[in-house]
This record gives structure tokens, C-alpha cells and sequence, in this order.
């Protein structure tokens, strides 16, 4: 069983370093060829997880605690094309009428403009709880401004690792890119 565990911590590791260096390709073989300035945006944000499904069973946020989170990142892109999005997130957890913050979030992805306002975003997930995985985010600026966007996000969170099954998630996101 240890064996599988680290083949596939290996197997996730190696993946995600190739998808990173394979992006990074991409963007700096991609901004020799257009001549589309370098559009650098960065957001702030509230994350509310609605519901996660784990071993057959859904589990509601709001039911034995609240879990919120607060995404701020930063987007690299020339418009209309593929960009790079680097987003941390803090989650803070009450519960028995007790905060504390309950894990960080690192989650560096790519950015797939769709028209429209909308925005596909595949991102890696690495969390100080020991759980990885990846999140595919639908993202549509809804109301523009002069001082910046609102926008919102519906991320679906999918985690391995930690000595716990695996799980997905579904979530809400608001915030205001500028």
C-alpha cells in the first residue's frame, strides 16, 4: 500500500511539473508571435464551498460548520488569449462558535478566455491540509467599471491525498478584479 502512495504522489508530482513547464512554454512561445501588449489584472475575492461529495456521502457547508474562503490572485494575459493566473487562498473555519484558519491554498493555473465575459480556468491545488488535486473554474465578468470588474466564479474543487479519499466540491466565487 506504501508503495502506491508514493507511485502516485510521484505520478502527480511529475504530472503537474510537466503541465507547469508545458504552460510556460506556451505563454512565452505564444508572446514572441503576438504583438497584443501584456495585460497583468489582480482580484480579491469570497469563496464559499456549497457542498462536498466524499466516500457516497454529500456533505453541506453550512450544516455542522462554515468554511469561507478569501481567493486573491494575480492573472497574466494578452486579451484574448491563453494567460497564467497564480491565486492564493486563506479558509478560515467557524465552528462551535470558534474561527481559526483551517488551511492555505496554493493554486496556479491557466487562463482559456471562452467570449462573452467568460473565462475557463484549469487550475493545480496544492493545500497546507496535505490534500492536492487540480479545480476547473467557470469565471464570467458580470458588471464593468471604470476602477475595475466584478465577477463570478463557480470552482469545482476536486482533492486526492492526505490519507483520505478522494472528494469534489462545489462552490460559489464573487470578487473584483482590478
Amino acid at each position: 500500500m506504501k508503495y502506491l502512495k508514493e507511485k502516485s504522489y510521484t505520478l502527480f508530482y511529475k504530472t503537474t511539473v510537466s503541465v507547469t513547464l508545458l504552460l510556460a512554454y506556451s505563454v512565452g512561445a505564444a508572446s514572441q508571435e503576438i504583438d497584443a501588449p501584456v495585460k497583468v489584472t489582480a482580484y480579491v475575492g469570497v469563496v464559499h464551498p456549497i457542498v462536498t461529495y466524499a466516500s457516497g456521502d454529500f456533505t453541506p457547508n453550512f450544516k455542522d460548520r462554515y468554511v469561507v474562503g478569501m481567493p486573491t490572485g494575480i492573472n497574466i494575459r494578452r486579451d484574448g488569449h491563453l494567460g497564467f493566473s497564480l491565486e492564493m487562498v486563506p479558509y478560515i473555519s467557524v465552528q462551535h462558535g470558534k474561527s481559526r484558519m483551517s488551511n492555505f491554498l496554493f493554486h496556479p493555473g491557466a487562463l482559456f478566455p471562452l467570449g462573452k465575459g467568460f473565462t475557463f480556468i484549469g487550475r493545480a491545488a496544492f493545500e497546507t491540509s496535505g490534500r492536492f488535486g487540480f479545480t476547473p473554474v467557470l469565471s464570467k465578468v458580470i458588471t464593468k467599471g471604470h476602477s475595475g470588474n466584478l465577477f463570478l466564479a463557480v470552482p469545482v474543487p476536486i482533492r486526492f491525498g492526505n490519507e483520505h479519499t478522494a472528494s469534489v466540491t462545489a462552490a460559489f466565487q464573487f470578487g473584483f478584479i482590478f
